[in-house]
């Protein structure tokens, strides 16, 4: 079988920063155990794939990590919608019905793109043994009481403190939880790194449903529903967070880098 594929730098100016995914285009979906293989041989925090649909989206999207079939993906759904807008310019947005997280919508926004998702709402919450496991004793945790996936963020002092987290990720992929360390930033408004062993990555690049709970986290914090955001991995990525009610809505570019043919 050959299967056309792209992998695209999402949340990305320039190749080689951002968060990469590979978006595969199928007209029907696979055996569930080749979707994970493909994921898996590609060894990227996403793979996305996604057929044709009707009614009240144009595709259907699913995606998978090196080791899971995962609820919401942000950047790997922005990754699809560069890859089919870029394809068709007088196309202005594309709509994707996904399992779990109902109507995701990326539309063109100046040089880059606008993701719509559904808010990840938090609450005080305690979780010592996830404080342990990222070495952040002095953390405050916020826990998700709503939203596609289960989410924790860590409230730190200050970006330092986020840089300097050093998590014992053996420790952490016991708890089935997206962690998030967060703080005020200094290149941005808010600064983050997420870390998910428990789906076979150990620190996300750049996490678009990360920031569907801290959006209305730090909007809150801040007082506005409008900021820059920064996740502080080693490959970096900037975008751009907004609420509006019970969504949030992101903005940032992708960069193709690999277009190509998966066999098997």
């Amino acid at each position: 079988m050959r299967l056309p594929f792209t992998q695209i730098d999402a949340f990305a100016s320039k190749p080689f920063t951002g968060n990469s995914a590979a978006v595969f285009p199928l007209d029907a979906w696979l055996p569930e155990e080749v979707h994970q293989a493909i994921a898996m041989e590609n060894n990227l925090s996403e793979t996305a794939f996604l057929i044709p649909a009707t009614g009240d989206a144009d595709y259907e999207l699913r995606w998978w990590t090196p080791t899971v079939e995962v609820a919401m993906c942000g950047h790997a759904t922005l990754a699809s919608g560069h890859a089919i807008l870029s394809a068709d310019p007088g196309r202005d947005r594309v709509r994707f019905r996904t399992r779990k997280a109902g109507i995701l919508t990326v539309s063109r926004d100046g040089e880059g793109y606008a993701l719509d998702l559904p808010a990840t709402l938090m609450a005080p919450g305690r979780n010592d043994a996830l404080l342990a496991s990222l070495g952040t004793p002095g953390g405050a945790v916020f826990t998700s009481v709503s939203g596609a996936e289960e989410t924790d963020i860590i409230l730190l002092e200050n970006e330092a403190a986020v840089l300097a987290c050093t998590p014992d990720f053996k420790a952490l992929a016991g708890i089935e939880t997206m962690a998030i360390v967060t703080a005020p930033g200094s290149s941005a408004d808010i600064a983050s790194r997420v870390f998910v062993p428990a789906w076979g990555i150990d620190e996300d690049p750049v996490t678009g449903s990360a920031h569907a709970a801290l959006a209305p986290f730090w909007a809150d914090k801040l007082g506005r529903d409008s900021f820059s955001a920064f996740q502080a991995s080693a490959r970096g990525g900037h975008m751009h967070c907004r609420v509006a009610g019970e969504r949030v809505i992101l903005t940032g570019q992708c960069v193709t880098v690999i277009e190509g043919v998966f066999s098997f």
